[in-house]
């Protein structure tokens, strides 16, 4: 089986290559372990936001920008454009940010293929039916702050693997590819609520795309937090090739799937996040999904079409 890993460390292996261009900082720390700073104490830069992106995904997606992506007439925004062929892999076993990395004072939530080898979280390893087994452990993770060695040291002994043969690359949600690692998961995000509200068998979707806006990049972190996750709920559109079985209703799997249809739907994220004193367990995760949802029934031909762009919330969102 594909090793979500090792086709990672070929993506990782250009970034560290053309770091200078990429405008990211490559740095190793006492214990052998490789960290890839993208956004903490430099600036970034669009092609290391798509290269983060690709690493996120386990090497199994391809991974481009769009300048501009369309939503309207008149409301353009460069997007991130996602499509694989491994979706259940490449999404919820590698791009998921499942595993919560808590280390003395150092706090990020960790996702990418790491997590294949450390199983973070193991039941969704169960529901897709994928280990990965490789020498090599590359985890993204979402802090404004530099891991030390004892980070490194952590997930090299939930993985397995050596801590020279750890790599980490970190972003902050508040820089360039912060926005568009996040923008970037509007395919997961489907995956995730089909698996984890629908409890629709994620291994019957076989090829998947999407495409959403990349926010603009806030200084303030949880505003920055609002602004990307409201970029795949009100501007994420998606696009599902299911091979079904009989007795599925894939009808009604679209209709549930979007952000429009969650109770918590209407306001932008940073708003209801705020009216729920920023207890993140106080809301209701089903509007983390896309804002549009097309499946097409690979086993019929059937296609099915629910929710829409929310140009309105967007423009509030973005502060337009």
């Amino acid at each position: 089986m594909v090793s979500v890993n090792l086709e990672a460390k070929k993506t990782v292996d250009q970034m560290i290559e053309k770091a200078d261009m990429l405008g990211i900082a490559v740095s190793k720390l006492e214990n052998g372990s490789t960290i890839i700073d993208c956004g903490v104490n430099v600036l970034g830069s669009f092609k290391a936001g798509e290269l983060y992106t690709k690493v996120c995904l386990g090497g199994l997606a391809e991974v481009g920008i769009s300048i501009p992506g369309d939503l309207s007439e008149n409301f353009a925004i460069p997007s991130v454009k996602i499509k694989t062929s491994f979706p259940a892999i490449s999404t919820l076993g590698a791009q998921k940010a499942g595993w919560s990395v808590s280390v003395g004072d150092f706090f990020a939530l960790g996702s990418g293929p790491a997590r294949a080898l450390a199983l973070k979280p193991a039941e969704t390893y169960e529901a897709i039916g994928y280990k990965d087994d490789a020498d090599v452990a590359i985890l993204t993770l979402e802090s404004d702050k530099l891991p030390g060695a004892d980070v490194a040291d952590s997930i090299a002994s939930d993985c397995g693997v050596s801590p020279e043969n750890v790599y980490l690359l970190v972003a902050p949600t508040a820089s360039l590819v912060g926005s568009i690692q996040i923008a970037g998961r509007v395919v997961e995000n489907g995956t995730y609520k089909m698996l984890e509200f629908l409890k629709f068998d994620v291994n019957k979707v076989k090829h998947a795309a999407g495409i959403a806006p990349i926010a603009p990049v806030s200084p303030d972190g949880l505003k920055a937090m609002g602004k990307t996750n409201d970029a795949v709920l009100f501007g994420g559109r998606t696009y599902y090739y299911i091979e079904s079985e009989e007795g599925d209703d894939l009808e009604a799997v679209a209709e549930k799937l979007p952000s429009s249809s969650s109770e918590g739907y209407g306001k932008p994220f940073y708003d209801v996040f705020k009216e729920a004193g920023f207890d993140f367990y106080k809301i209701d995760k089903g509007m983390f999904a896309p804002a549009e949802v097309v499946i097409n029934d690979i086993r019929n031909g059937d296609m099915f079409r629910a929710g829409s762009v929310n140009v309105d919330l967007l423009k509030k969102s973005f502060g337009l």
